[in-house]
């Protein structure tokens, strides 16, 4: 119980980073979702639709974030190290997700490779300024 309650408090504490993230998540895929609809860019054929990546970049962007947070509190030294594994972690995840996208030989898959890149390379920015933030943050 007293792990419980420390993790809620440190969660009740660090929440607007969370928040913020979700925030730009959702702005950026309304801004995405826009795009594909003035560009009448037909997403129909996509392996993965568009919520399913944002709410899976955004999960995973969340959780590497509160483990980040967790390691901040047991040991500070190692939260550059934790992100640089739980990014790689990602990666590979990522890579392992896309393989459909790669073997597939339509047309719109350069359009869905591009979108399923820049959703991954903004999510990548946006957990690296928030680690670069946690780490500029006095102990």
């Amino acid at each position: 119980m007293h792990l419980c309650a420390k993790i809620f408090q440190m969660l009740s504490a660090n929440y607007k980073p969370v928040f913020y993230l979700f925030c730009l998540s959702l702005a950026i895929y309304i801004l995405h979702k826009a795009v594909f609809y003035f560009c009448n860019i037909d997403v129909e054929n996509f392996h993965y639709s568009l919520e399913l990546l944002y709410l899976s970049f955004f999960a995973v962007s969340a959780l590497l974030y509160l483990i980040l947070l967790l390691v901040k509190k047991i040991n500070f030294d190692v939260v550059g190290m934790t992100f640089l594994f739980g990014t790689f972690t990602q990666m590979l995840l990522a890579y392992l997700v896309l393989q459909p996208i790669l073997k597939n030989n339509t047309e719109d898959v350069n359009t869905e490779k591009f979108s399923f890149f820049i959703t991954f390379v903004l999510f990548l920015l946006f957990q690296t300024l928030l680690t670069v933030r946690l780490l500029n943050e006095k102990r």
